[in-house]
């Protein structure tokens, strides 16, 4: 891992001193994190900013125990003028919210989640790496930290956010991704918490990604648990579908995450105007598509460039002049700023 810079007093719009071009997608620690405790009475209480730093746990906390716990990402970029913007930090708090309900646990409100998200952002903004090397990664957690012995809800939670300047997931890059279809492995079945960005949620895939990766793989696109036909998500991201002008992909019926980018990416399609179908897609239409992509907060807008399903390598579109490359660069230029956000769904921090 690349040394990180030292902490020193900064003023408004210094950067770190840091070599952004070998920026890749790992834990490079911020000067501070954020930290906010729920009271007895459910309600979360003022936050506060510390140093980045180990937190103390008891041994029957519930997210140690029981995995009571739920986690977000998204990214803070920098802009030309200095400054710095949010994109769509209102849609990880409905979601933490949505995810809370399902957990049994409390959750701040939208407006604690989006304030927390933007005084982390102004704490590390050195971290932010310069436009066009990347983003700094915010990772929103609430977990039970509270003890407990028997089943039941933690009787405390603390919401936590940190941070970290990343550029490309996959170790790929901006390279086209080569996908597993998995038919051993589930990610989520019907009627469990595939829908919210639970904890326990992502280990259990860890079997499956690392047995894919052994085979050069990138990663793995998941099935649906019932009769292993229906196409779901790769293990962090959306996936999507393209013949023509229509843009498919899996409808999120309680199994597949929400994504916060495959929303955007919906709306941007429309307002493109393509076709756009949120529908079960059955894996035979792997065969037909001339694209596929993936989206998500980490990944961004992926293209990828071959799925292996039934021991059938299918390859796709790549590159200039593909839907995947029109959509990315959309996206891409509302989070930064050099297109014009008509959405409504960036967030200034000056």
């Amino acid at each position: 891992m690349p040394e990180p810079c030292q902490s020193s007093p900064l003023s408004d719009d210094e950067s770190c001193d840091f070599d952004w071009d070998s920026l890749g997608f790992g834990l490079m620690p911020t000067d501070y994190m954020y930290i906010m405790k729920c009271s007895k009475d459910g309600k979360f209480e003022r936050g506060q900013m510390s140093r980045y730093g180990n937190i103390e746990l008891s041994p029957s906390a519930g997210v140690l125990n029981y995995g009571q716990g739920l986690f977000e990402g998204l990214k803070a970029y920098r802009k030309r003028d200095g400054g710095f913007r949010l994109f769509r930090p209102d849609q990880n708090a409905l979601r933490m919210m949505t995810g809370a309900e399902r957990m049994c646990m409390p959750s701040p409100s939208i407006e604690q989640f989006v304030d927390a998200v933007k005084q982390i952002t102004i704490a590390n903004r050195r971290w932010v790496p310069p436009l066009g090397k990347g983003s700094l990664y915010i990772r929103p957690l609430l977990i039970g930290t509270g003890p407990v012995l028997g089943l039941a809800p933690a009787p405390e939670y603390t919401f936590l956010i940190y941070a970290s300047p990343v550029r490309n997931y996959f170790k790929e890059g901006s390279a086209p991704l080569n996908l597993y279809v998995e038919n051993e492995f589930v990610r989520a079945s019907r009627g469990g918490t595939g829908g919210v960005k639970t904890i326990s949620n992502y280990a259990p895939v860890l079997k499956a990604i690392t047995r894919a990766k052994s085979r050069g793989f990138s990663d793995v696109l998941y099935l649906d648990s019932v009769n292993k036909r229906d196409l779901e998500e790769v293990s962090s991201c959306n996936i999507f579908l393209v013949k023509g002008n229509v843009i498919s992909t899996p409808a999120t019926n309680g199994t597949i995450l929400p994504g916060v980018t495959r929303k955007s990416i919906i709306e941007i399609a429309r307002d493109r105007g393509y076709e756009v179908e949120e529908r079960a897609i059955n894996m035979e239409e792997l065969f037909d598509a001339h694209e596929v992509f993936c989206t998500g907060t980490a990944v961004g807008v992926a293209p990828v460039g071959s799925i292996t399903c039934m021991d059938r390598r299918i390859e796709y579109q790549t590159g200039a002049d593909t839907t995947c490359q029109e959509l990315y660069s959309t996206l891409v230029g509302i989070q930064t700023g050099t297109i014009e956000d008509k959405m409504g769904w960036t967030v200034e921090i000056s």
